[in-house]
């Protein structure tokens, strides 16, 4: 199964994780753009750019669930996400 640079890398933080965790807790970590500055315009091509990488991350975190190499273990509930670990066929994915 081939997974994207994004995918992997949210894959091998979540199973290295002590206990299940938001998989958004590790965009800023995964997202290799720069973030941008906080009074740019919505044009600015520094926010377009970490904005897309940011959907992106989305996009891997349910590409990981829908291949169930994640489970959620602990259901959003309005005040956090969903907290998540990696399966066993996650994990075996890694090695």
């Amino acid at each position: 199964m081939d997974l994207s640079r994004e995918e992997r890398e949210l894959l091998r933080l979540i199973s290295q994780a002590p206990e299940p965790v938001a998989m958004s807790d590790f965009f800023d970590e995964v997202n290799t753009k720069p973030r941008p500055d906080i009074h740019a315009p919505d044009d600015d091509p520094v926010r377009v750019t970490w904005r897309d990488q940011q959907l992106a991350l989305y996009g891997a975190s349910l590409g990981l669930w829908e291949r169930e190499l994640v489970r959620v273990v602990h259901p959003a509930n309005g005040q956090r996400p969903d907290l998540v670990e990696a399966t066993d066929a996650g994990r075996a994915l890694l090695d």
